[in-house]
């Protein structure tokens, strides 16, 4: 008997410490009812951004709304970060019994929608994914393989080295590029400025490593994809690239919006409510 209650003891206590640890690694909003939305955000971005979008269908559907560790208000935690992030979304959905549960992903955010689609036994019904590529890196480098990257790199050394002089300089330059607002520019920069920075240069490791193109063949629910054109040179180009990219998807609904940059929901937000 003492057995036993050891053994449930021990089970308890594994269990409170899981628990925890998805706790810290993700933090999740809920507001609205009926059919769950999970929203995702993308790299530095807290969940905030899609409060607009929530506003606007919070009457008809649950909405879910995630901020990752080291963004926002989230305190960081130990490496590697998009494994442990990504299994803390899956099991939020399992713990909290979500059923035919929508994704809504940015940039990273739709990255991580597709791998949440990809699981054996997933509970997502459809996708939407908002300027998001299965496999970044590919796009960044010619040559990728994700063995090749590691957080020991002089790259990375470089970037957790610079002064937050240097650092706010570039997150100026990286923002004027993301939005044509100019409102958004230096929201998205400040968003930059308060990630955490090692989550910063190790988490986008994580980040640019993560290659979904062939499980993109295991994904059996409706997918929509909302690409920006400015940040690939124009329409054609960005068709290109994700036909390219998501070739091993079944089937999909690719949708251009031809005057916005990365983040479509700041620059084009009434177009992204119709398209939803």
């Amino acid at each position: 008997m003492k057995k036993i209650i050891s053994l449930f003891v021990a089970l308890c206590f594994s269990m409170l410490v899981f628990a925890c640890d998805d706790q810290k690694t993700i933090q999740v909003e809920v507001s609205g009812s009926g059919q769950p939305i999970l929203f995702l955000p993308g790299f530095t971005v807290p969940g905030e951004i899609w409060n607009p979008t929530v506003d606007q269908l919070k009457n008809k559907y649950e909405c879910h709304v995630v901020t990752l560790a080291g963004f926002g208000s989230m305190e960081p935690i130990e490496f590697p970060w998009l494994p442990k992030v990504n299994e803390s979304l899956e099991n939020y959905i399992i713990d909290n019994k979500l059923e035919d549960v929508i994704i809504i992903g940015h940039s990273l955010g739709g990255t991580i929608a597709t791998w949440l689609a990809s699981r054996e036994n997933s509970k997502i019904s459809q996708l939407i994914l908002v300027d998001a590529l299965p496999a970044a890196g590919a796009l960044m480098f010619p040559d990728f393989n994700p063995d090749n990257l590691s957080y020991d790199s002089p790259f990375n050394k470089q970037q957790l080295e610079i002064s937050q002089e240097k650092f706010e300089q570039m997150a100026t330059g990286m923002s004027m590029g993301m939005s044509t607002n100019s409102e958004a520019q230096t929201q998205i920069k400040n968003w930059i400025l308060a990630a955490d920075r090692k989550t910063y240069v190790y988490g986008y490791t994580d980040y640019l490593k993560l290659d979904m193109r062939e499980d993109l063949s295991k994904i059996n629910v409706p997918v929509t994809i909302l690409a920006a054109a400015l940040p690939y040179g124009g329409e054609d180009m960005s068709r290109d690239t994700y036909e390219t990219q998501y070739k091993n998807l079944k089937e999909y609904h690719l949708i251009i919006s031809k005057d916005s940059a990365h983040f479509i929901m700041l620059d084009q937000p009434d177009w992204l409510l119709v398209k939803f």
